[in-house]
């Protein structure tokens, strides 16, 4: 059977990730946060997009993913819609917009549903958030968890080294990876984690596992585009593969522009009316 079953799909559901799972495809996912390439990004029939909350680091500057609104979350995921004719997009519920408080979380989950045109939310953290992640699965929008590093709260780790080395973080990851699948989300993402204990969390749960710095045992993989294409540059942890280098690239392409500018050069006669 061929291991790229699914990649003549018209359109990439949950139900198809699950079947993806159970037939032994892993899931391709990656970032996405603007038109131009989600549009790139779906014509090479990626199977996930994330509008993730690292559009504040990549798009924005900033240090972490905090600040980034609701509204701005709502603003790059109907970007990334306009784009897209295949993939499944997953929007990430921003901090501040569900902790704590599982009203404000479907509020939350509602907005981006109605106003951006997305499939799909991703919140972080297990137990203790099960009570926003039932109430917005009660309303019908399916639910992507998130554990591990969990960069929300990543004031409150102080660090971001490898999750759940100790048996007790460990045991309790196990713990919410369950009650996150038995309350009904549809994946879940693990960042930075041993890749022995994410491969059990693949083995354990029935949900697809998509993994991010969690070893080659998970059933789907994701990273953030910018790192990937090489246009970050100060980054750069064991899990990421760079397949490009555009950084570089774009700074002499830019670079080669100004000079024919300064030169003269351009536009030439051919590049005029």
């Amino acid at each position: 059977m061929s291991t790229y079953q699914y990649k003549n799909i018209s359109r990439v559901t949950t139900h198809v990730l699950q079947e993806m799972k159970e037939r032994g495809e892993k899931i391709s996912m990656l970032t996405a946060y603007d038109y131009s390439m989600a549009k790139i990004l779906d014509e090479a029939k990626i199977d996930v997009l994330l509008v993730g909350d690292s559009a504040s680091n990549v798009m924005a500057g900033h240090m972490t993913t905090l600040p980034i609104t609701l509204d701005q979350m709502i603003y790059h995921a109907a970007s990334v819609m306009r784009a897209v004719y295949r993939a499944l997009v997953v929007v990430d519920l921003p901090f501040g917009s569900y902790q704590g408080n599982s009203k404000e979380a479907l509020n939350s989950a509602i907005r981006i549903m109605k106003e951006s045109g997305a499939h799909a939310i991703k919140l972080e953290g297990g137990t203790e958030i099960l009570e926003s992640v039932k109430r917005i699965l009660s309303a019908g929008v399916p639910v992507m968890g998130h554990l591990g590093l969990t960069p929300q709260s990543i004031y409150k780790f102080g660090t971001f080294e490898v999750r759940a080395k100790e048996e007790a973080e460990a045991q309790k990851l196990i713990e919410d990876a369950h009650a996150l699948a038995e309350a009904g989300c549809f994946a879940i993402v693990l960042e930075k984690i041993p890749a022995a204990l994410a491969a059990r969390v693949a083995e354990e749960v029935k949900i697809p596992i998509i993994g991010i710095g969690a070893g080659s045992g998970v059933d789907g993989q994701v990273l953030v585009l910018h790192d990937l294409l090489g246009i970050t540059k100060e980054f750069s942890p064991r899990f990421l593969r760079r397949y490009m280098n555009l950084y570089d690239d774009m700074l002499d392409a830019v670079s080669r522009y100004i000079e024919d500018v300064k030169l003269k050069d351009f536009p030439n006669e051919k590049e005029q009316y």
